[in-house]
């Protein structure tokens, strides 16, 4: 069993992050001591690993509950998708004031050195926690929701398309 703070520093969060996540009902200690303690055992400890992984996926705090205790797919990939299509209107918007910014400064030349690499693609994936299966997953169901989506973005990589058929699944 773990306290608050053991917890925290096992999952390298502040205390008070935990402390939110009660508050916001998402987890819950095992019990609490006569003192005041919260304990946290294993499962409390798994349920933090899937709130901050869907965290740093952007999921809403709001949204977050469902996902952890709704046994229905459908429900989990609804929220994961609306998730899905607000992360693409934030890149689109965030893609024109790029082009906005370019025709201010008169340099189109900037445009081509902004663009993320697939190295640098899968260096973002693994620093936010997925391994190679779970990136794997991921384009698996980025290809079902949306290929042609998935096609460009994979294309905005500068991924050669043999490749890009392999992770497609197309090969």
């Amino acid at each position: 069993m773990l306290t608050v703070t053991q917890l925290a520093k096992k999952h390298q969060v502040s205390r008070t992050t935990i402390l939110y996540y009660e508050k916001a009902g998402l987890l819950t200690p095992s019990y609490r001591s006569e003192n005041g303690y919260r304990w946290y055992g294993d499962k409390e400890s798994q349920i933090l690993d899937s709130i901050i992984a869907y965290r740093s996926f952007g999921v809403p705090i709001n949204d977050i509950a469902p996902l952890l205790t709704s046994k229905d797919e459908k429900t989990q990939e609804s929220i994961l998708q609306e998730q899905f299509q607000s992360l693409e209107q934030e890149v689109q918007r965030l893609k024109q004031q790029q082009k906005a910014i370019v025709m201010l400064l008169g340099q189109p030349e900037l445009a081509k050195h902004t663009s993320v690499t697939k190295e640098r693609w899968v260096q973002i994936m693994r620093s936010s926690g997925m391994n190679e299966e779970d990136m794997a997953n991921w384009h698996k169901k980025f290809e079902r929701m949306e290929p042609d989506a998935h096609r460009e973005f994979l294309e905005s990589l500068g991924i050669a398309s043999n490749e890009i058929k392999q992770i497609r699944g197309l090969d």
